[in-house]
């Protein structure tokens, strides 16, 4: 079974919705190329309409700067749960209405892992609320951002375990974990 891996970047006060305002600073070395060797590792990527909307935008006039990055963001299949959007574009397919339905037959289709990009909406809170993703990695980020939408605000108590920690020396520290078994 296909494993899905939701990665977040996330500041020391919880802010997650302004990436584009300190992710930055520390893209380049470790982060840059561990964040690569994640997108490379996967065979897909999964996508709430919002973050799906912004990456599609951006993305296809990054190739230049980011290379072959850029490259495999725009070529990877992409998987978009949305209630508004009729038509993909950007290699990208609907889930269709039943998102939970349709991760659970991705998730038993043949191919590698799926990557969760984008964190915090209610796609997935979604999936957290129905046990579907099997791994989290947190890029926490040496940062306070001071406002701004927080991961996860207003979810119910929820157990994760530690399985890895990733300390970089640009001071991020990435934290993998697990859902705690019940």
């Amino acid at each position: 079974m296909r494993k899905i891996i939701e990665q977040a970047v996330i500041t020391l006060d919880g802010q997650i919705s302004t990436p584009q305002n300190w992710l930055a600073t520390r893209w380049a070395g470790e982060f840059g190329q561990l964040s690569k060797d994640l997108l490379f590792s996967v065979d897909a990527l999964l996508y709430g309409r919002v973050s799906y909307e912004n990456h599609a935008e951006v993305w296809p006039t990054l190739e230049e700067a980011f290379g072959d990055y850029a490259v495999r963001m725009n070529t990877i299949p992409k998987h978009v749960a949305s209630r508004t959007l009729t038509e993909m574009k950007w290699n990208a397919t609907l889930l269709g209405d039943d998102v939970v339905d349709a991760v659970r037959k991705l998730k038993e289709q043949p191919g590698g892992d799926i990557l969760k990009v984008g964190t915090g909406g209610s796609f997935s809170r979604t999936l957290l609320e129905h046990g579907l993703v099997d791994e989290y990695l947190f890029w926490l980020f040496p940062v306070i951002a001071g406002s701004g939408e927080r991961l996860y605000d207003g979810i119910d108590t929820t157990d994760f375990d530690l399985i890895d920690v990733k300390r970089l020396t640009n001071g991020v520290v990435g934290l993998t974990y697990v859902p705690t078994a019940r």
